[in-house]
């Protein structure tokens, strides 16, 4: 059964591969003229046309999303969303799920994948992290983007969990972008994901759904970069938490 399994899941990985090519082609064109306008309208516009490609080619993937916690986004308000990160999976899920436009912090080297990067750039804050002057640019450009009334899509972890521990300890980064625009954390679990596209297994993927879970919003309003280690404790701990007590459910 195992060999059969095995076999199975490199047929799945080449089958997704191909719809997600495919699709991809439909919508270059429709996101490269979108990528023309200016912001906010460009954001508003990609988030729209991400959330129709994604919510064909999940399904298509026998991937379907199934999100809860909508309504924990308040209209009107804008948020710093954070979210677990446990596979390349994430990305095709959570930027195109979250309620409203958004940017998500990029690294450099996804942007140098022929014609997916051009895709990628467009509804991402580009950072190369051996620069320290493109981090600095990344911070600024992610507080225009909150002032916007955009949200961002971060990933505190910084790389996707490989470790035993249900999620990594997070970075300052996130909470630090949050405090200085006074904008309420959005914590985000994702379940599932680390299985269809496990680290530790190379060309093979399993289909299954995918959940997506937001939380209650925990306010910044007052708070101080000395209130830094303890707003990114306490955020660690309610994601971590929920997602012990969801992951099998």
């Amino acid at each position: 059964m195992k060999a059969i399994k095995n076999i199975l899941g490199r047929v799945f990985l080449v089958y997704a591969m191909i719809i997600f090519i495919i699709t991809m082609f439909i919508v270059f064109i429709p996101i490269w003229i979108i990528s023309l306008l200016p912001e906010p309208h460009r954001a508003r516009a990609l988030h729209a046309v991400f959330r129709g490609w994604m919510g064909v080619f999940m399904p298509l993937a026998l991937c379907p999303v199934l999100r809860k916690g909508k309504k924990n986004f308040k209209k009107g308000e804008n948020y710093v969303v954070v979210i677990n990160h446990n596979s390349l999976a994430d990305i095709p899920v959570s930027s195109p799920w979250i309620p409203g436009p958004n940017k998500t912090l990029a690294k450099i080297e996804m942007s140098k994948i022929p014609l997916f990067g051009i895709i990628y750039k467009c509804g991402s804050i580009i950072v190369d992290r051996k620069n320290e002057n493109s981090r600095r640019e990344s911070f600024t450009k992610m507080q225009e983007t909150l002032a916007m009334g955009i949200h961002l899509c971060l990933y505190p972890e910084g790389t996707r969990n490989k470790t035993s521990l249900p999620m990594q300890p997070f970075f300052d980064g996130a909470f630090v972008t949050a405090i200085k625009a006074q904008k309420a954390i959005m914590p985000g679990v994702i379940f599932n994901t680390g299985t269809i596209l496990p680290h530790d297994k190379k060309l093979w993927a399993w289909p299954m759904p995918i959940r997506i879970h937001f939380l209650e919003a925990i306010p910044t309003g007052g708070l101080t970069l000395d209130d830094v280690p303890a707003l990114k404790q306490r955020v660690h701990d309610t994601m971590e938490s929920y997602y012990v007590a969801y992951k099998k459910k």
